[in-house]
């Protein structure tokens, strides 16, 4: 299909919608996590929330054996499956060391990694109005880290590394996502990630209780559902599009850490993040201004 034809067949609602359930999959799911406390090595929870998701693939697995992966396919997914295996980990740990929102806020920097890693690796240039966007989002981290006015805990180091291995996975699965089924994307990530985090979990095992194992299945069924929501989101619509919604989550996990978890409202974390999400909006609004240039033809150019 030419980018023109997709274009063409975007639904911008519908890519609005599912990124909408998204946002909230995720957030409940983060609250679970969150809930969970220290009753858990953040590790094994980890790996049992990606276990206990393959469950949700058992119907895909006649689509994923008719699948026919080439080479260069195997070599992202288990690429991408080692990057999130990181990440997941980073992020499971950082849920156990700092607020609700700051988590939420800091999962915005994903974007400006992705911009910064096209540029690096796909080749996009890096126009002024860019790079202006990034060190705005980049002032927005530091207004959520606060360096020298605050301790900088082990929480948000693993933050800025989910953060970037996310980056690197979002790259990867907007390649993935144009040549294969959103569905076999999402499964294919699971049971990587699953493998991955294996030997790190059985290192720090101990038996999970019977509540323990139901809480860890209602993450693994929020986080397959946010993840797949996501994926069709990004299918039926630009980024441009889909990306503002993403805010309401810094909005939906502030009420929640506030009024669920007693941590209070931070006024830097919300502006910190507000930043990020701004820049990131404009970023994308930007692409996709530049994107319609390419496919709109010139009404003054000649008619063949």
């Amino acid at each position: 299909m030419s980018q023109a034809n997709a274009t063409a067949t975007q639904r911008p609602i519908a890519g609005i919608l599912w990124m909408l359930a998204a946002g909230l999959s995720f957030v409940v799911m983060t609250a679970l996590v969150k809930s969970m406390g220290s009753t858990m090595h953040p590790t094994q929870s980890a790996f049992l929330r990606y276990l206990l998701g393959l469950v949700f693939f058992v119907p895909a697995l006649g689509t994923l054996l008719r699948t026919r992966l080439t080479g260069r396919q195997w070599g992202l997914f288990t690429l991408r499956g080692a990057i999130h295996s990181a990440a997941v980990m980073l992020w499971f740990f950082a849920m156990t060391q700092i607020p609700l929102a700051e988590v939420t806020a800091m999962n915005y920097l994903t974007p400006v990694y992705v911009t910064i890693g096209a540029a690096l690796f796909l080749g996009e240039t890096m126009a002024a109005r860019r790079i202006t966007a990034i060190i705005v989002a980049l002032i927005g981290a530091m207004i959520i880290l606060r360096p020298g006015f605050r301790e900088i805990s082990p929480g948000h180091l693993a933050m800025l590394g989910t953060t970037l291995c996310m980056g690197i996975s979002y790259l990867m699965v907007k390649m993935l996502v144009e040549e294969i089924s959103p569905v076999v994307v999402v499964a294919m990530m699971s049971i990587f990630v699953t493998i991955g985090i294996a030997p790190f979990a059985i290192a720090v095992w101990v038996t999970p209780t019977l509540p323990q194992l139901g809480i860890l299945f209602a993450i693994a069924s929020f986080a397959t559902g946010g993840h797949y929501f996501m994926t069709l989101a990004m299918q039926a619509a630009p980024v441009a599009v889909t990306q503002p919604v993403t805010f309401l989550q810094l909005i939906w996990a502030t009420l929640l850490g506030a009024l669920v978890f007693d941590e209070g409202v931070d006024f830097w974390v919300v502006l910190g993040g507000t930043l990020i999400l701004a820049a990131i909006s404009f970023i994308t609004w930007r692409e996709a201004v530049l994107k319609r240039r390419e496919i709109t033809p010139n009404p003054n150019h000649p008619k063949l």
